[in-house]
């Protein structure tokens, strides 16, 4: 995207802007700094992807504004609530870190459905809907251990977007996704980016970050 035209995102503040606000976040493990100064904005109906090589914090930095991980320094704000001090973790935020755990030998709405059933906020239809928009057969009784890798892919998509959350961490999420599925992904982030919802989201394929980012933040620029 560096030859695209590139809005600059990054307003610093008193954090009180919907979506996502990091300002000065580090982070290190003993004497190893994974985040180095990372600064960042994603307001209400904008998609920011975020990449660097392997190693370079991506998901460090997401598990940090999950809530999952304490930032050592800096701010997170999400949906105008800090991190850490207004809440462990962010109400209203959609998440897929990492490869998503599913129980193996139930369906894949029935794994949703235990999950729907944590907050109480939906039910038997929203389950249904979410499967339906990532392409699954929202029906059907076959296992998740039965599943293809694509399918546990739009699974873990289904579970970060079923409650409408306003916010959304989507780590990698077209792994293991044919060129359809791929393509298929990229229209339903578009819709959610258009429905006002704030998207992170990290991809090692360039194409996902040119034809969906608003603007991009590259984790070595940190270091530089």
């Amino acid at each position: 995207m560096r030859g695209k035209n590139r809005k600059n995102l990054l307003l610093r503040g008193d954090g009180m802007q919907a979506g996502i606000v990091v300002e000065h976040v580090a982070k290190s493990f003993g004497r190893e700094q994974v985040l180095k100064d990372v600064n960042l904005v994603i307001p209400p109906g904008k998609i920011l992807g975020v990449v660097g090589n392997n190693g370079s914090g991506k998901t460090v930095l997401m598990k940090c504004i999950c809530g999952f991980m304490r930032a050592d320094k800096g701010t997170i704000w999400v949906n105008k609530k800090r991190v850490g001090r207004d809440c462990d973790f962010p109400d209203r935020l959609g998440i897929m870190i990492e490869t998503p755990g599913f129980i193996p030998d139930i369906s894949g709405y029935h794994n949703l459905k235990i999950l729907a059933s944590l907050k109480g906020r939906i039910g038997r239809k929203e389950v249904l809907k979410s499967l339906a928009r990532v392409g699954l057969e929202p029906a059907a009784k076959k296992p998740v251990s039965k599943y293809s890798l694509g399918m546990r892919q739009r699974l873990g998509i289904a579970q970060a977007i079923m409650e409408e959350p306003d916010v959304l961490i989507l780590d990698e999420p077209f792994n293991g996704l044919d060129k359809a599925g791929a393509a298929q992904m990229r229209e339903l982030f578009k819709e959610l980016k258009g429905q006002g919802k704030s998207i992170l989201l990290a991809s090692h394929n360039a194409q996902d970050i040119e034809e969906l980012c608003d603007d991009v933040h590259d984790m070595e620029d940190e270091w530089k």
